[in-house]
């Protein structure tokens, strides 16, 4: 099965497994997700992902009582019915179910959905051509909330503009990035935007981050202008999607 699904107990083809219209996540886009890459069927950094999943529904009030343990046999499950040993492992919690409304009662049971897709490895030898843009989000961008519509037409924005990806920016700081966080090298400098409510923490900058420590590759965890990002000797964007990818046009 390529496109293996999973919703609230049950297993099956993405085709076949049906959401009710009453999930909030349909209307209000009211959840969270995470999303780990998956290498010989086994997830990346998934407790990594898991961490923050678990901190973004604390993060916007939602009771997830899952346990991670069940957490990794849902994952486990659905890698076993996958046909590819190399994919993209999605899941999401919405708050639940019920008929719109803005307020929600206190003993609302979440659901969660996932699902596995296939998904080649990145040709890390082509560099990324970028494009700013204002950062017409608010101020929650630490919660990896499923509500992305500001990322997604930044996304499309670029696109078009033959880009591969949007710089974000805020007041003439570089936020981040539609689907990944913006980081530069000046004069051996790793230097990276401060992990506040205006950007996500991402595990692959994160892990770019340890990996630096381990390296003795001086980090700074400091805003940077979009003119210091011009004059910086390398742009990076990182993400689980991508992984590390440098810049080559901006």
């Amino acid at each position: 099965m390529k496109y293996v699904g999973y919703y609230n107990g049950q297993f099956g083809s993405v085709d076949e497994i049906r959401i009710p219209m009453t999930d909030r996540a349909v209307y209000f886009g009211d959840g969270v997700y995470d999303v780990a890459l998956l290498y010989n069927r086994r997830p990346f950094a998934l407790d990594d992902h898991l961490d923050r999943f678990y901190r973004s529904c604390q993060m916007i009030d939602i009771d997830f009582k899952v346990p991670r343990d069940e957490m990794h046999a849902i994952i486990e499950k659905m890698i076993s019915m996958a046909d590819d040993s190399v994919g993209q492992i999605y899941w999401q919690v919405s708050r639940g179910s019920g008929y719109r409304a803005h307020t929600y009662p206190d003993d609302m049971q979440p659901n969660l959905l996932a699902f596995i897709k296939p998904q080649n490895i990145p040709d890390l030898s082509i560099k990324y051509k970028m494009i700013t843009m204002p950062d017409p989000r608010y101020q929650m961008c630490n919660v990896k909330t499923i509500n992305l519509l500001p990322n997604v037409m930044a996304c499309e924005k670029a696109m078009r503009a033959g880009c591969n990806e949007a710089i974000l920016v805020r007041d003439g700081y570089v936020m981040e990035c539609s689907h990944s966080n913006c980081s530069i090298i000046k004069n051996g400098v790793f230097r990276t935007a401060p992990t506040t409510c205006q950007i996500l923490p991402g595990v692959a900058r994160m892990h770019t981050i340890q990996l630096c420590h381990k390296l003795g590759i001086p980090v700074v965890e400091e805003a940077f202008t979009v003119e210091e990002m011009m004059d910086a000797d390398e742009v990076i964007s990182t993400a689980t999607s991508v992984f590390l990818r440098t810049a080559s046009e901006i």
